[in-house]
């Protein structure tokens, strides 16, 4: 049998508040075992599990990997003002005037992440 990804890391300077921002995100679960102020917190998610590390440098330079998200029951632009509202920000905005594109947005702690179209926008196009 080959590997299996286990994880998702992204390091960061504050393990929890990060995860509970990326819970709100993903409607996901932070591990019962872990607190604020611990420095490795699991966030227990249906498409896969990420897990967060305080590290003390700051992030310094654009993700190499990043995630893409997908909206389940809302529109890309939909999704894309809510994620606004919980405090992420729009870094780049690649969504075009027939539909097609996504925008890219930063975490909290300036972590990038791409919003694309949903299933049922695509199944539309």
């Amino acid at each position: 049998m080959t590997s299996l990804v286990r994880h998702v890391t992204i390091d960061c300077a504050d393990a929890y508040a990060l995860a509970s921002f990326w819970a709100q995100v993903l409607d996901a679960e932070i591990s019962a075992d872990d607190q604020p102020g611990d420095e490795e917190v699991v966030l227990d998610s249906p498409g896969a599990n990420l897990l967060f590390i305080q590290v003390p440098e700051p992030k310094a330079a654009k993700n190499r990997v990043h995630l893409d998200l997908q909206p389940q029951d809302r529109t890309r632009d939909e999704e894309v003002e809510r994620l606004l509202k919980l405090g992420a920000t729009l870094l780049d905005d690649r969504r075009n005037p027939d539909g097609t594109g996504w925008a890219t947005l930063g975490d909290l702690e300036g972590n990038e992440f791409c919003v694309e179209r949903s299933r049922a926008e695509r199944v539309a196009v």
